[in-house]
């Protein structure tokens, strides 16, 4: 397991069942003896809106963390279709990011979280002439789809 498994690991573990919690970037880094710019990368790669949290940073006082799980509502499958409506293209990793969350929520079923990666994979649209658009448009409708559900 490399270090920012590790980390994330750690993280979600402190997390637990809660909401939010605050954490000390000094103190993580410390702990796993790594620069603090380490933990800033766990925290912009991992814990990501798209993943289902909001990382707010303090400066000074040993670079406190707060990390708050967002809550799923109802309006998750809404949310997202929104999102991807509003943007121009969807890179994979924000797309499988989005699919995880909706897997994490219960909106999908693990049969059809497979079913959305591989659609929206980097080797389904090879050759294709801007995949990032084209990804967009496929998740796009997936989310349709499962409004209708």
């Amino acid at each position: 397991m490399n270090i920012s498994t590790e980390i994330e690991q750690f993280i979600l573990q402190v997390l637990g069942g809660s909401d939010e919690i605050t954490l000390s970037r000094s103190e993580l880094a410390q702990y796993f003896s790594v620069a603090p710019s380490q933990i800033n990368y766990v925290l912009a790669t991992r814990f990501t809106l798209s993943r289902g949290f909001i990382v707010r940073s303090k400066r000074g006082g040993g670079g406190g963390i707060t990390l708050v799980r967002i809550a799923a509502d109802g309006d998750l499958v809404a949310s997202q279709l929104k999102e991807v409506s509003e943007a121009d293209e969807l890179p994979e990793n924000r797309a499988r990011d989005m699919a995880e969350r909706l897997h994490a929520q219960k909106a999908v079923t693990d049969r059809e979280l497979a079913l959305i990666l591989a659609s929206v994979s980097e080797s389904a649209l090879k050759g294709a002439k801007e995949s990032g658009a084209l990804r967009r448009n496929i998740y796009k409708e997936i989310l349709i789809a499962l409004m209708r559900k």
